[in-house]
């Protein structure tokens, strides 16, 4: 009788000899991960405790994780960008794209919550909200929406506000791409190149002709042209997932205020008109069509 066929009659799998079983001396999965203190970061608040706070307390945590890869993958793509090693840097973009769909996704798992099983924990929360993560904050100052009245929010917390107010002074990923673009002999406005960084990223029509040049021409230029469109892809996706965002509050609490006194669902509207790279998307405009031969 084969392994495979006592595997398939006792529904059982034999450990191989070389399995390691024995850790006393030796680091672990859970050792490796320091799965002690992640999984027992799960504190609900409620009293008597209420079924659902976990789900709503899992699912911003595993947020905040993979916030916290993407910031390493754009900071990434940034410093590569800045040394124009191009090619790592659209790696690394491919990456977020993908972060982006995990984080976007897991709307749908808390959009299982109903009114009535969240409001049995709300207020529990207090005054805290996910308009407080500053990681969160940190991804948009890095795509280029800063906002420098953000910071007093964190001045609990001296050591996220010295991030948020050193992101805010320095370049975004696109000013970066912009200077790269500079430095490979594109005209790109001195306005875009020499500006003041802790200032939100605006439109500048001067620029739109370069970028003109790029998308009518994809073959020539093509590392800057593939970078575009993935600045584009996550531009949409960041914009799916403030959708998403927004629809899951809404089916949630509808027009309630939210916990860290925002209107709630009308001040989520507002970020949708928010946008990190104007020019890729006027460029859209302005491509020429192309007679059929």
């Amino acid at each position: 009788m084969t392994t495979e066929d006592t595997t398939r009659r006792d529904n059982t799998r034999t450990l191989e000899e070389g399995v390691r079983s024995d850790f006393t001396t030796a680091m672990s999965y859970g050792d490796y991960l320091h799965l002690d203190k992640v999984l027992s970061a799960q504190q609900p608040l409620s009293h008597p405790l209420q079924h659902d706070e976990m789900l709503f307390i899992i699912q911003h945590q595993t947020s905040e994780l993979w916030l916290k890869l993407m910031l390493h993958e754009l900071r990434s793509a940034r410093e590569l960008i800045k040394a124009d090693e191009l090619a790592p840097a659209l790696k690394r973009l491919a990456r977020i794209k993908h972060i982006q769909h995990q984080l976007t996704d897991q709307w749908s798992v808390l959009a299982t919550l109903t009114p009535s099983e969240y409001a049995q924990f709300r207020s529990f929360l207090a005054s805290s909200s996910g308009f407080q993560s500053y990681q969160y904050r940190e991804v948009e100052f890095i795509l280029g929406n800063k906002n420098a009245d953000m910071l007093p929010v964190f001045e609990h917390d001296p050591a996220a506000q010295a991030d948020l107010r050193r992101l805010l002074s320095e370049p975004s990923l696109y000013d970066e791409f912009l200077a790269f673009l500079s430095r490979r002999g594109y005209d790109i406005p001195a306005s875009r190149l020499q500006r003041d960084w802790s200032k939100p990223y605006t439109l500048e029509p001067d620029l739109v002709p370069t970028l003109k040049l790029i998308y009518e021409d994809p073959h020539e230029h093509w590392g800057v042209y593939e970078t575009c469109e993935e600045l584009v892809d996550i531009e949409d996706n960041f914009q799916f997932w403030r959708f998403r965002h927004l629809k899951t509050v809404e089916r949630i609490i509808g027009s309630k205020p939210g916990t860290g006194g925002s209107s709630g669902v009308p001040f989520l509207r507002k970020a949708l008109d928010l946008t990190f790279f104007p020019e890729l998307y006027a460029v859209r405009g302005e491509i020429s069509e192309v007679a059929p031969s």
